[in-house]
C-alpha cells in the first residue's frame, strides 16, 4: 500500500480526494495538510510518514509549483499527483512544467484515480523515494544485571548529543526495571508503550509529548514496572524507522533478557555493545550472550564494553578477550563515589572527569567523524521545541 499525503488548501477538495484514493484500497493517507507548507514545514511532514506520493493541489500555482521543485531537489523519488476542481489545458501545461505527469480533477473518477495510482505505484517501484535515514543506530545490552549498562548507555548518548548539529535520541526498553526514568527524574507521563502503541500514527505533533528532553538529548523512558507489557515487533520497527529519519543517531537501554522486541532492535542496529564486568558471573552469561547471538547472525555487530575496571584488576583486557573470544573496544575505569553523585543530582558525569573524558572519547569512536550537514537539516533538528502538540491518546490533553 502507497504511503502518501495531501497537500490543499480547500477542505472540502482533499476530504474528496481522501475518500477517493482510499477507496481504492490502495493508497493510506497519514497526513493532510491545510496550506502550502515551507521548507522546513515540508521536511517534518516527510521525515515523520516518509511518503511515496504527495497529492499536491495546484489551486494556487506559484504555491504549488515551489512545492514540487522542492520535493524534486530534495527528496528524489517522491511521485507527485495533481489534484483541482477543474482541468484545463493551461493548467496541465504548468503541472508538466513543474514535472508533474499525473493530474486527477473533481469529481474523481474512480477509474481514473486508480489509473493514475497505478501509474505512481509502477513509478515508485522502480525508483523507491530517498529519504534521509541515519545509520547510527546503537543497542547497549548487560551481560547481566547490576554491570552499569544504564549508566553507559546514557552518559555515552548524552556526549553524541554534544557534539554540533548531531539531535540523539535514547530509548529505555528495559520494561521490567527500566532506569532512565529514575535517573534523570523524568515526570513524563509517557513511555515506550504509548509509543508502541501509537507507532501508526506518531508524526511531529505527538513525539514532542512522548519524549523529555534532557539538556540536548531525547530520552524515551519505559514507565513504570509492568512485566506484562509486550510490544509488537511490527511496532518496534515502525518506531525505529520514525526514530531513524528525525535522528543522527538512536541509542536503546536493553534489560538483557533477550526478548523478542529487543531481537527485533538488535537487528536493526549498526552495533550491539555488550556490557560486562571483570566478574565470573558477568563474564560467564556474557559468554552465553555471545552464543545466542551468533546463533542468530548479530555476532558481526557484537563488541565488548568492559566496564568498572579497578586499577589492580584480578583480570586484564587481554584475559577477558580470551574468555569471551570477542574484542574489548573500550574499557571505563571505577568511579563508584561520581556515578552515584551524579544519580543522586540526576544528571550525567561530568564532561571533565576521567570517566567523563572516557564516555566522550567512545562516543566519538561510535560516530565518527563528523559530516558536514547541510543548511536546511541543520534549522530541522530544531524542529520538535516549535511543533504544535497534539493529543497522544483520548483522555490525554
Amino acid at each position: 500500500m502507497l504511503r502518501a499525503i495531501v497537500i490543499c488548501p480547500d477542505r472540502e477538495l482533499s476530504e474528496r480526494l481522501d475518500a477517493a484514493v482510499q477507496a481504492t484500497g490502495e493508497v493510506a493517507v497519514l497526513r493532510i495538510l491545510d496550506r502550502y507548507p515551507i521548507a522546513i514545514d515540508l521536511v517534518r511532514a516527510l521525515r515523520a510518514h516518509a511518503p511515496e506520493v504527495v497529492f499536491l493541489s495546484f489551486q494556487e500555482v506559484d504555491k504549488a509549483q515551489e512545492v514540487a521543485k522542492y520535493l524534486e531537489t530534495e527528496a528524489d523519488g517522491i511521485q507527485i499527483v495533481a489534484i483541482h476542481r477543474h482541468l484545463d489545458a493551461k493548467l496541465l501545461r504548468e503541472t508538466m512544467r513543474s514535472g508533474v505527469r499525473e493530474f486527477l480533477a473533481d469529481p474523481f473518477d474512480p477509474q481514473a484515480v486508480l489509473e493514475a495510482i497505478d501509474a505512481v505505484k509502477a513509478l515508485a517501484q522502480r525508483k523507491p523515494p530517498v529519504i534521509d535515514s541515519t545509520s547510527q543506530v546503537f543497542a547497549f545490552l548487560p551481560s547481566k544485571a547490576g554491570v552499569g549498562t544504564s549508566t553507559i548507555a546514557l552518559n555515552v548518548s548524552a556526549a553524541m548529543a554534544r557534539r554540533p548539529d548531531t539531535r540523539v535520541l535514547l530509548s529505555d526498553f528495559d520494561l521490567n526495571s527500566g532506569m532512565l526514568r529514575f535517573m534523570l527524574k523524568l515526570e513524563n507521563e509517557y513511555s515506550v508503550l504509548d509509543a508502541a502503541e501509537n507507532s501508526p500514527r506518531i508524526d511531529e505533533g505527538l513525539w514532542p509529548q512522548l519524549v523529555t528532553t534532557f539538556d540536548q538529548l531525547d530520552v524515551l523512558h519505559a514507565g513504570r514496572v509492568n512485566p506484562n507489557l509486550r510490544i509488537e515487533g511490527a511496532q518496534v520497527r515502525s518506531l525505529i524507522e520514525f526514530m531513524r529519519r528525525n535522528y543522527q543517531a538512536v541509542c536503546f537501554d536493553l534489560s538483557g533478557n533477550l526478548e523478542r522486541y529487543s531481537l527485533e532492535i538488535m537487528k536493526e542496529c549498526k552495533q550491539i555493545l555488550l556490557v560486562c564486568t571483570p566478574e565470573i558471573a558477568s563474564l560467564h552469561l556474557a559468554r552465553e550472550k555471545l552464543g545466542f547471538l551468533r546463533g542468530l547472525d548479530l555476532a558481526p555487530q557484537v563488541s565488548l564494553v568492559l566496564n568498572r575496571v579497578a586499577k589492580k584488576s584480578g583480570l586484564s583486557k587481554a584475559q577477558v578477550e580470551e574468555i569471551l573470544g570477542a574484542a574489548v573496544i573500550t574499557t571505563f575505569p571505577n568511579d563508584y563515589h561520581g556515578v552515584h553523585r551524579a544519580l543522586h543530582q540526576g544528571t550525567c558525569m561530568p564532561a571533565d572527569s576521567d570517566l567523563g573524558k572516557g564516555f566522550s572519547q567512545f562516543a566519538n569512536d561510535l560516530l565518527g567523524p563528523h559530516p558536514k550537514q547541510p543548511e536546511l537539516k541543520k534549522k530541522f533538528i530544531e524542529f520538535f521545541s516549535v511543533s504544535a502538540p497534539r493529543a497522544l491518546v483520548p483522555g490525554h490533553k
